[in-house]
């Protein structure tokens, strides 16, 4: 079987189970060439048990006959960060305002979630890049 081209390689975030063809998801997959309806369709049903709402990364890969193949990521750390802290967003003044907390427990449990998407070489390299982002949404980590 011969090759197919790639044409195309973006990146996308959006709702894990209930996402739709409405912007910005839909305009985005139009211009790339991606059939929104077919892809919104599979990926829906590729994420469902993740989590209904739930907000996760995914690589789409558009080919020359407008074929195209995705692969799922990890969700965002601010979002487990967030969501493991109880918060709905980081502060906007993360040095001086410290909206939550999270334990070593929730630190390993998210940089494990987290390890197959970043470039660390151990789980706690991981925790520590994770402890930075946590920072810098002011976030504060115990222990």
């Amino acid at each position: 079987m011969a090759k197919k081209k790639v044409t195309k390689v973006f990146k996308v975030m959006a709702p894990a189970g209930t996402a739709t063809p409405a912007p910005p998801l839909g305009p985005v997959l139009g211009a790339a060439g991606v059939n929104p309806g077919q892809f919104i369709q599979q990926f829906n049903e590729r994420t469902r048990e993740l989590g209904a709402g739930k907000v996760v990364g995914c690589v789409i890969t558009v080919y020359g006959d407008r074929s195209f193949e995705f692969q799922i990521t990890s969700s965002p750390a601010a979002v487990l960060i967030a969501e493991a802290a109880g918060v709905p967003k980081g502060s906007g003044e993360p040095n001086t305002k410290k909206v939550g907390k999270i334990n070593q427990d929730q630190l390993r449990a998210i940089a494990e979630e987290k390890k197959e998407d970043l470039n660390a070489g151990s789980t706690e390299a991981a925790m520590r890049m994770i402890a930075g982002t946590a920072r810098s949404m002011g976030v504060e980590v115990e222990g």
